[in-house]
């Protein structure tokens, strides 16, 4: 299949994944091919959705978001999505989640103290089709990363 992800291709992808900000030229010298090649397999990376952009790794603890929250929520049938939709809207979100269980929903976010937690989750709560929500406060990071070793 023309659009199968090779082994040149996830050797593009974990050198992008250690610094995105390499050229062509640099790439290309890693993997001993030719810039065009790395030029034209990153195009078909973008173009078949794999590679979807590019975006810089920040701490935001170190803008004073200390506070991680994984907010599990009840919706009442079939309103799921239309709720998720909703709440990733939020600045704070980092991540919505369909989910198995007894939450219909995950949310993790990143808050700057408590009252801004407390704000967020009475806001998700007065959304219709909202039946409940638990929450549970991230007491130390022990890995947070976007992404995984491929």
């Amino acid at each position: 299949m023309k659009d199968r992800v090779d082994e040149l291709d996830m050797q593009i992808m974990r050198e992008l994944q250690k610094d995105a900000r390499q050229s062509f030229r640099e790439l290309a010298k890693k993997m001993k091919v030719a810039e065009g090649t790395i030029y034209n397999r990153i195009n078909k990376l973008r173009g078949t959705g794999v590679l979807r952009g590019y975006a810089p790794n920040i701490d935001v603890s170190k803008l004073g978001y200390d506070l991680t929250a994984l907010i599990g929520i009840a919706v009442e049938g079939g309103h799921t999505d239309e709720v998720g939709r909703r709440i990733a809207e939020d600045s704070n979100v980092s991540a919505v989640y369909d989910v198995t269980g007894d939450y219909d929903a995950v949310v993790i976010a990143k808050f700057r103290d408590r009252n801004a937690l407390n704000d967020f989750v009475d806001k998700i709560l007065a959304m219709g089709h909202v039946r409940k929500t638990y929450t549970m406060v991230v007491m130390d990071v022990l890995k947070e990363v976007q992404c995984i070793s491929i």
